[in-house]
């Protein structure tokens, strides 16, 4: 492929393509796509050895391919925005797919998938000035409260500072909070009703102000009550790849009815559905807003 060829070359010879490449970036005029809402592809899996998609551990690991993917989804109408890390935003940015896109960096990254420091999850990606040295709209941040594991303390604590150090450059504040359990030596993510609430009002209260502060939550049940828990506005994740994608869509659908809900950030089960393509994956999510 000519262009990913070039896309080597540049990266090769020419690093500071990406910085200018950056400053030239159409930046989008609102948060929200002209249906009212956000609809971000997430690609941040892969930084934290994260590779599978449904029965494919390894699904994500053609970096080509994933970018192929990323574009085709990128291109659909009604997707308004991405969310990732530098290098596969940087990979984006370079193939001209970022302009007029609401660019979300991906920022704690530390907590490696099936380690024994997966609760510590350090900042290892961006951090808030270089978000906004880029021009991204804003950060993503993850959120693990194991009550059993005295690494959450940590991730708690940077998360509140780059909760605040965004809101000092005015840039928004992505926080993806779960409470968590080690089950046979594995992370395992709480979806109860009364989980999730805990660890929304967690993550809402971080930092030195709340006024740049949005959630990005799983479907769980009894979402009406789960929603109530805050008047932060919200994102609704995919997760992980479901053999049952109209169950998963219906889902979605019934929590973008919540008035808090803003929108969609979903990656795996758009970028690699069960079925079908991924222009027609994503053109039905595209449908539900």
């Amino acid at each position: 492929m000519p262009e990913f060829a070039d896309l080597l070359a540049v990266r090769t010879t020419r690093p500071d393509a990406i910085a200018e490449a950056s400053a030239a970036r159409r930046r989008p005029t609102s948060l929200f796509g002209s249906h009212g809402k956000m609809m971000i592809i997430a690609a941040d899996h892969p930084a934290r050895g994260a590779l599978r998609a449904g029965a494919d551990p390894l699904a994500m690991a053609n970096r080509v391919d994933l970018l192929d993917r990323l574009r085709t989804a990128l291109a659909r109408p009604g997707v308004n925005g991405v969310l990732g890390t530098p290098d596969i935003l940087e990979d984006l940015l370079l193939l001209g797919a970022l302009e007029d896109k609401v660019v979300i960096g991906s920022m704690n990254r530390g907590g490696l998938a099936g380690t024994t420091f997966e609760m510590d999850d350090r900042f290892t990606a961006y951090d808030a000035g270089s978000i906004a040295a880029a021009g991204l709209e804003g950060g993503k941040m993850l959120l693990r409260i194991d009550p059993a594991d005295a690494g959450t303390v940590a991730t708690l604590a940077a998360c509140g500072t780059a909760v605040t150090e965004l809101a000092a450059h005015r840039r928004m504040a992505m926080v993806e909070p779960f409470i968590s359990h080690r089950v046979d030596g594995r992370v395992r993510n709480d979806l109860t009703a009364e989980a999730m609430i805990r660890a929304m009002t967690v993550a809402a209260g971080l930092g030195t102000t709340s006024a740049y502060t949005w959630l990005k939550v799983p479907v769980v049940p009894d979402m009406e009550r789960v929603m109530a828990a805050t008047t932060l506005p919200a994102l609704i994740l995919g997760g992980e790849v479901s053999d049952d994608a109209s169950g998963a869509y219906a889902q979605w659908a019934k929590a973008l009815s919540q008035p808090t809900v803003q929108g969609l950030v979903i990656g795996r089960s758009l970028l690699y559905p069960a079925n079908g393509g991924v222009a027609d994956a994503v053109d039905r999510a595209v449908g539900l807003l």
